[in-house]
Order: structure tokens, then C-alpha cells, then sequence
């Protein structure tokens, strides 16, 4: 059987904010007005947070399923299609060239972009839920998984705990 993989997991690092804004540059200079929003949102968006070292990167553009206005343009900036969903809100997610980048397109308006920054702008507010948040993550990074998504969804029950009570903050 092969051996599992681990998630490595570290401190904050405050210079997340400065990678998030090359690449800001980067996509907004292959896409121009294409970009409908562009948001830093994942675990390396909120202070003080403990993080997988990959900057998750949200891109809003008109259509995400037609790929033809907008992915010629990342992958001669240097990004790469590594997911395509088209069952799930059209997602795609592409590799950045330099930076560790996952840079997750939807179309703008789509339900999943307001649940992401949601769940951002809680944590980033509530360090109660932050705290939660970053031992449930350690701790899960403690075992061995099968894949990333494995590990992904392994934080599910955690975070519809945060998000219940983002959206009923009473």
C-alpha cells in the first residue's frame, strides 16, 4: 500500500498579503476589465491564521464556463488547469508559475464566491473561530491522507459550524 501524504501546515506568515498582490498584478495584467473581482481568500487571508503555504486566490469573470475568455490569457501569464468542475458552480482552479497558487475561477454572482469570503471575513473578525479553525486544521494535519480533497473535507463539519454562525451571528 502506498504510504499516505501529510498536509504541512505553518505559522501566519505576514508576507502572504505581498505574494497575494504579485499575483493580483499578474492576473489583472493578463485579463484586464475581464477581472469582475479578485479576492485573496483561503486560510493565507486571514491574520494570524495557521496555513498551508499556498495562496488561495478567488477570480471572478463573467462566464467561468467558457474558458476561451479567460484561460488562453492565465496560461500565457504562466498559469496552469489543473481542475475543471463543471458540476460545481463551473469551477475551475489553476496552478500559478512562480508562487504556490491555487487560483480558483467562478463566474461572478455565484453563490460559492459569497460563502468563501463569508467564511474570510468571519475568521478574520472572530478569533474564537479562528482559534477553532487552526486546531482543527493542526490536528488534522497530524494524520495521513489519501489526497488534499481528503483532507479538505475531513474540515467540513467545522467549517458549516463557523459559517451557521456567520450567517446567525446571534
Amino acid at each position: 500500500m502506498a504510504a499516505g501524504i501529510r498536509i504541512q501546515i505553518v505559522e501566519y506568515d505576514p508576507l502572504w498579503p505581498q505574494l497575494f498582490e504579485h499575483e493580483s498584478s499578474r492576473i489583472r495584467g493578463a485579463l484586464g476589465a475581464r477581472v469582475l473581482l479578485l479576492e485573496h481568500t483561503g486560510s493565507t487571508s486571514v491574520p494570524g491564521l495557521a496555513a498551508k503555504p499556498t495562496i488561495d486566490i478567488t477570480l471572478g469573470v463573467a462566464d467561468s464556463a467558457i474558458e476561451a475568455d479567460y484561460l488562453p490569457d492565465l496560461e500565457r501569464a504562466g498559469y496552469r488547469l489543473r481542475v475543471r468542475e463543471p458540476e460545481w458552480h463551473e469551477h475551475r482552479m489553476l496552478k500559478g508559475p512562480g508562487t504556490d497558487v491555487n487560483l480558483h475561477v467562478f463566474s461572478a454572482g455565484c453563490a460559492e464566491i459569497g460563502r468563501i469570503l463569508r467564511f474570510r471575513n468571519w475568521l478574520r473578525s472572530h478569533p474564537a473561530d479562528r482559534d477553532l479553525y487552526a486546531r482543527t486544521k493542526l490536528a488534522l494535519a497530524r494524520r495521513e491522507w489519501r489526497c488534499v480533497d481528503e483532507y479538505a473535507g475531513a474540515k467540513g463539519e467545522v467549517i458549516a459550524e463557523i459559517l451557521g454562525r456567520a450567517l446567525d451571528p446571534l
